[in-house]
């Protein structure tokens, strides 16, 4: 077992990689809000129903698949500390083969799985309408998205975060810019915004694998050469890891729809009220997330090179570092909670409401920061087996607590939302130990 250079940890790449994730999932997110400004910019209301609609149902559909670029992320990033670039370029190929075949499968189903999509999310009449322009046009830029992931994955598995800031920024910017053009300069409508995220997209592919090209062409060549990782037997341990990251995310998503099922069924208020606070857990956990990739990549590069000692001290590293910006958090939802959930409120009824929910608000960064940074820890050693039981028994468990919880009303979802934010990372804990022993003995 190699401990060499565990002793000492340089915290200042923990940043390196944390604060440019943190940046890039705040400029991905605001995607959406320039979207939404443009259209509204039409002054048709069911035109803007419909890009909300339509970027819910792409949200979903791509979220299920962000597993491609977490799984290739830790792959990657074991590959740097124990066989080295030629490996690394293997395992980008891999992502690159089964990005391409679900692209493949997805737009083979899309007669059948759009509407099925629009009908789940409830759009109806002209909303509808409006709804299968745009999305007929995005859905197209399937193959993009998902060969995206697998390139963005090998870069953030290399540590080049700066790259990937770059690439995220330019392509949201490039985004915004031809949405103005097509929907309003040409006016094209809710089609000039299907057409931006499509024209990005590819945009944003030819960038990164030209980037890529230029870093790695010579070890791609080499791994294309070799064959060595098309085939189905070295596709196996790759499409394992992928297919519990996938069903992690399924569950994962359950959970959310629970929280605003429930919601629901308890009125339009609590509904409203609701959503604003789920908004600003949203945001503690796009600043969070950085912490995890940084724990996908430091602690994959300790798996690979089987330093049990280096692995353990990134663990802590950085859950303490996760835990002062989780502080941070709780800080200003604190001092500012009611007022930041005031200015998003559209009633009287609505801000009082979430007031109310203002000790859950600050509870929710505490909670959750562990999970998170844990969540990288066992991407990065590969441990996406136990990842996925972890979250199913939190699920399972959180299921109960709602349950058990209802007659407390809407502080009773949130308080079964906090415990479930809290087991995920107990479960993980207790099943440390014995994945230490069986990974490095």
């Amino acid at each position: 077992m190699n401990t060499s250079a565990s002793s000492s940890i340089d915290t200042r790449l923990i940043w390196a990689i944390a604060l440019p994730a943190m940046l890039t999932n705040v400029a991905t997110a605001l995607i959406g809000v320039g979207d939404m400004w443009i259209v509204g910019r039409l002054g048709d209301a069911p035109t803007q129903g419909a890009v909300d609609v339509g970027a819910k149902l792409f949200a979903a559909l791509f979220t299920v698949m962000n597993f491609l670029k977490t799984g290739t992320t830790g792959l990657v990033a074991q590959e740097s500390t124990r066989s080295g670039a030629r490996a690394q370029a293997e395992v980008l190929l891999k992502g690159l083969i089964v990005g391409l075949s679900i692209a493949a499968l997805l737009l083979v189903a899309k007669p059948f799985l759009m509407p099925q999509l629009l009908d789940a999310l409830g759009a109806q009449a002209q909303v509808r309408s409006a709804a299968i322009v745009y999305a007929d046009i995005r859905y197209w830029s399937a193959p993009a998205v998902l060969v995206n992931f697998a390139l963005i994955g090998f870069l953030i598995g290399r540590r080049q975060m700066r790259e990937v800031l770059a690439i995220e920024v330019c392509y949201n910017l490039l985004n915004v810019v031809l949405g103005l053009f097509l929907a309003l300069g040409l006016d094209w409508g809710i089609a000039g915004i299907g057409w931006s995220s499509f024209i990005a997209e590819f945009a944003k592919l030819t960038v990164t694998a030209a980037l890529i090209w230029h870093l790695a062409g010579r070890d791609i060549r080499a791994a294309l050469a070799a064959r060595t990782s098309l085939s189905p037997r070295a596709l196996r341990p790759f499409l394992a890891v992928n297919r519990d990251l996938f069903l992690r995310t399924v569950v994962l998503m359950i959970a959310i729809a629970a929280l605003t099922r429930l919601g629901a069924e308890r009125g339009p208020v609590v509904l409203a009220a609701n959503g604003i606070v789920y908004q600003l857990f949203v945001l503690a956990a796009l600043l969070l997330d950085g912490f995890e990739n940084a724990a996908q990549v430091l602690n994959g590069e300790r798996a690979g090179a089987a330093d049990r000692q280096g692995f353990t001290a990134h663990i802590r590293a950085i859950l303490l570092r996760c835990l002062g910006v989780a502080i941070l958090l709780a800080i200003v939802f604190s001092f500012f909670g009611g007022m930041i959930t005031d200015s998003f409120a559209a009633t009287p009824a609505v801000a009082a409401e979430a007031r109310r929910l203002w000790p859950w608000l600050v509870a929710i960064p505490l909670a959750g920061f562990a999970g998170f940074v844990l969540d990288g820890v066992f991407v990065g050693a590969s441990w996406t087996r136990a990842l996925l039981s972890s979250m199913a028994g939190a699920v399972a468990a959180y299921g109960l607590f709602l349950w058990l919880s209802w007659p407390l009303g809407n502080h009773g979802l949130w308080a079964s939302f906090i415990a479930f934010l809290l087991l995920r990372p107990a479960l993980q804990l207790a099943m440390l130990p014995a994945l230490l022993r069986k990974s490095f003995g």
